[in-house]
């Protein structure tokens, strides 16, 4: 545990009030889902953080943090940057952030792994997770949507079926199982994720506020 989660613990004998009422949000789904857009809507609606893990780690090599400087030196070697630094550098924005409402995760957790370890980096600053939001679309709707995004934006990966689809399958394959880690938890929550940005916005309020 941190000395700054040690002092909060020492004055309020458990995890301190503010810590408690945050509201941290993973908004997960498939390539294509919709998970940037909504979030612009939820951080507006609740004053919470975008938190994208490829912004992140852009901030902290810019920074030359410790964390930041390991992770420059892993990547130019052409290495993954492994789960505990990225946790580290999650642990450190929460710790630098405590007057935030929450944080919205956007591409993180990924794997079971770091889902265990994101509720380990939460409990030292003594918050948790409070929703896992899965925007749930089907394969060929998503398919659409990517194909049609390669056509404006140029993205080489949004720009082949068959690289759409593998992306689709290695998402179902490797990330969709943390829907059944969080919802052991009981904080899952599925939404639906066709109909207009505002339908599906809706949705996800209601889910939140409920």
């Amino acid at each position: 545990m941190t000395a700054w989660a040690e002092t909060c613990q020492v004055f309020t004998g458990s995890q301190p009030l503010e810590m408690k009422n945050k509201m941290h949000l993973v908004l997960f789904g498939p390539p294509g889902a919709g998970k940037g857009t909504q979030s612009q809507f939820l951080t507006e609606k609740y004053g919470l953080k975008h938190l994208s893990t490829g912004d992140l780690l852009r901030a902290e090599i810019k920074a030359k943090t410790p964390l930041g400087l390991q992770a420059q030196e892993l990547m130019s070697a052409g290495e993954l940057v492994p789960d505990e630094v990225v946790v580290g550098m999650i642990r450190n924005l929460l710790e630098n952030n405590p007057d935030a409402k929450g944080f919205i995760f956007d591409g993180f957790p990924r794997t079971r792994a770091q889902a265990e370890a994101l509720d380990e980096a939460m409990k030292e600053t003594g918050s948790e997770i409070k929703l896992m939001l899965a925007l749930d679309v089907p394969e060929e709707e998503l398919v659409t949507r990517l194909l049609g995004r390669g056509e404006t934006s140029g993205r080489p990966d949004d720009m082949s079926e068959e690289v759409v689809r593998k992306r689709i399958r290695e998402y179902e394959k490797k990330t969709a199982p943390l829907k059944d880690f969080y919802h052991a938890q009981g904080k899952l929550r599925k939404i639906h994720g066709l109909g207009s940005i505002v339908d599906i916005t809706s949705r996800l309020t209601d889910a939140i506020d409920g």
